[in-house]
């Protein structure tokens, strides 16, 4: 009985890691670089809704970034994905890579 338990514990730990990757794609927003400031350490993107900070239309906007080394692997006109979070008060993009 005790092979039984432990096979249901594996799947039911198996499963909620694969809920928790699904929800950590769905919760990464596509976006479109606008502008970018290396020396302010700042990007302007066209992005759609933000649901994990309460945004639910898309728009442009100026964001912070966390790491300004992110900066140098995009260029104006490139499709990413992003992660924003807050950070001191201020709306920050925490990763970014490019998209198709």
């Amino acid at each position: 009985m005790k092979t039984n338990g432990s096979v249901a514990l594996v799947a039911f730990v198996a499963l909620s890691m694969f809920c928790v990757a699904g929800y950590a794609q769905d919760a990464a927003v596509r976006g479109e670089v606008k502008k970018i400031d290396e020396a302010a350490g700042k990007i302007t993107l066209k992005h759609g809704p933000i649901k994990s900070l309460d945004m639910d239309e898309g728009m442009t906007m100026v964001f912070r970034v966390k790491d300004p080394a992110m900066l140098k692997s995009v260029k104006v006109g490139d499709k990413v994905k992003f992660d924003a979070g807050r950070i001191d008060g201020q709306i920050v993009v925490t990763s970014m890579q490019k998209s198709r």
